[in-house]
């Protein structure tokens, strides 16, 4: 599953797994969402002991690559390469960047997460990565004591790095289009498709949100 730089935009729904120890349930709702299309979908897990999230990882790594969307694994370059993910997605106590970046070779996905810090997001592109990401720009559920990164910082990021810049936190389909207006390329989601009776539905509502066909 390295295939993904090269085959997939970095452009749509950054569909990310909510966290239970269910794996059952948590399969079940990542088959469902991943019929909507998401742009990218990362496995994020702070609950879970290492065998359970290997375990998880690679299931839903197959998933993706039945679906054809490239899977991304939070936190864990390790977790990332033992499972054969298209990418990481790190934050600022998950390693060094550019050591992430020459492991993970050039065509799996570097992620960074810049919370609402520009110098983060300078050293993200300096270390090669393929998106950088700001949140919550939103109050977000998940992390209701985040720090806030405003809409702003997107626009910024969009134009001075020349690179895919994703928004966190809080989004849901009623105020996605700000974050988009403001240049957003993702948005990264968990409760507002996972949460929703029909996450097919829901992913491929966010499709239509940047315009995206299928």
């Amino acid at each position: 599953m390295t295939m993904a730089k090269r085959e997939h935009a970095l452009r749509g729904l950054y569909l990310i797994t909510p966290d239970t120890a269910d794996s059952g349930a948590l399969l079940t709702g990542v088959r469902r969402a991943l019929a909507g299309c998401p742009a990218l979908l990362q496995y994020r897990s702070k609950l879970a002991d290492g065998v359970l999230r290997r375990e998880q990882a690679a299931a839903i790594a197959v998933l993706c690559r039945e679906a054809g969307v490239p899977f991304i694994v939070n936190d864990s370059l390790e977790l990332a390469l033992a499972v054969g993910a298209d990418g990481v997605h790190l934050g600022r106590d998950d390693g060094d960047l550019c050591a992430a970046r020459a492991a993970l070779g050039p065509e799996r996905i570097l992620g960074v997460t810049c919370y609402n810090e520009w110098a983060r997001a300078e050293e993200g592109a300096a270390a090669g990565a393929d998106y950088v990401a700001f949140g919550a720009v939103f109050a977000s559920p998940t992390k209701p004591a985040a720090v806030h990164a405003p809409l702003d910082l997107l626009t910024r990021a969009r134009r001075e790095l020349k690179l895919p810049v994703a928004a966190i936190g809080g989004i849901t389909l009623d105020n996605a289009p700000q974050a988009i207006t403001a240049g957003a390329d993702l948005l990264a989601v968990i409760s507002d498709v996972f949460d929703d009776p029909d996450p097919a539905g829901r992913a491929a509502a966010y499709r239509a949100a940047f315009g995206l066909s299928g």
